[in-house]
């Protein structure tokens, strides 16, 4: 059962730690957050806190789901027990942003299975036993204060200048827990990511050397989103050719 102590979910939490098996102490591409995963089992009050995020991100700020069915604050649902936790913290150990990695339930089907129906070539998509979807990627809004930044943490406002022009401003959040996701995957053998994401934000994406791939139609999944996919051996292979520094970066140190 949640909890209904009265928390205050977003204030320093002492035992999120850049240090443990999980975590990282981040260096030149997120250099002011650090990442861990987080055990639902075992790390209470950081679950907690990413409820909370979840609550007042998609219940509160979107209005993608009904707060009241919430009363607690905190927002939670049938999937957690099938996935994987990351959260982000500024150096302050406020959570600074969150992610989960969902399986596929008894019948082999993801979420965005049950939203996005104008799949182009169901029949071709991986076993999912080696796949996981990326979902409730988000930041929370004291880092997303600037013109055109998504939940995710990428600023599109650089869309319509030409390429010269545009800022190097990677987010340093979503860099961060992607870190952790990707070596949680190497570490189970998941080799292929789902994410249901507003077109937009696939460029930028792409331009950040994660070229996901549209499987389907756009549909109204959280707002207007497609399904695409990414296979982690291609993306190690395009970031590895564009930004060598940054593959490095997301690998596990070498023991």
């Amino acid at each position: 059962m949640r909890s209904q102590a009265l928390v205050d979910y977003h204030a320093p939490l002492r035992s999120a730690s850049p240090q443990g098996s999980m975590s990282d102490a981040s260096g030149d591409f997120a250099p002011y957050f650090h990442s861990q995963q987080v055990d639902p089992a075992v790390d209470t009050s950081l679950m907690l806190a990413a409820w909370a995020l979840r609550f007042e991100v998609y219940c509160g700020e979107c209005g993608f789901l009904p707060g009241d069915d919430y009363p607690d604050g905190l927002e939670s649902d049938e999937r957690d027990s099938i996935s994987a936790h990351f959260c982000a913290y500024d150096r302050e150990t406020r959570i600074a942003g969150y992610v989960r990695l969902v399986r596929a339930d008894s019948e082999g089907i993801f979420p965005f299975q049950t939203h996005c129906s104008g799949l182009f070539n169901p029949q071709a998509l991986p076993d999912p036993r080696v796949c996981a979807e990326i979902s409730r990627l988000m930041v929370h809004h004291r880092y997303r204060r600037r013109r055109g930044d998504t939940l995710a943490g990428v600023n599109l406002s650089d869309e319509a200048r030409p390429v010269a022009e545009r800022r190097d401003d990677s987010p340093q959040i979503m860099l961060s827990l992607f870190r952790q996701m990707y070596r949680f995957c190497l570490d189970n053998e998941i080799r292929y990511w789902y994410a249901a994401m507003e077109r937009p934000l696939a460029r930028a994406m792409h331009r950040l050397g994660f070229a996901f791939r549209c499987i389907g139609e756009e549909t109204d999944y959280y707002g207007p989103v497609a399904p695409y996919l990414a296979d982690l051996r291609e993306l190690e292979v395009e970031v590895g050719r564009a930004r060598p520094a940054l593959l490095e970066w997301l690998r596990p140190l070498e023991v």
